[in-house]
């Protein structure tokens, strides 16, 4: 990956992590990475956070590292 691109990707991670704060998810960087590059590899955005809400439900720990 370019620098100009790795500074984007980087401020758009900035960005959805800022979000996610103010939206109170709980979701870390890495986990909030993971999602993403879920979505970029094609997987259903809507799948993906019924998944997380169901484990925050069920109390399991989101942070994958």
């Amino acid at each position: 990956m370019d620098p100009e691109a790795s500074q984007t990707a980087q401020e758009s991670l900035d960005l959805i992590f800022h979000m996610s704060n103010i939206l109170e998810t709980g979701l870390d960087r890495h986990t909030l990475s993971v999602l993403i590059a879920l979505c970029d590899l094609g997987l259903n955005p809507e799948a993906l956070a019924a998944v997380v809400k169901e484990l925050q439900r069920d109390h399991v720990p989101l942070s994958l590292h």
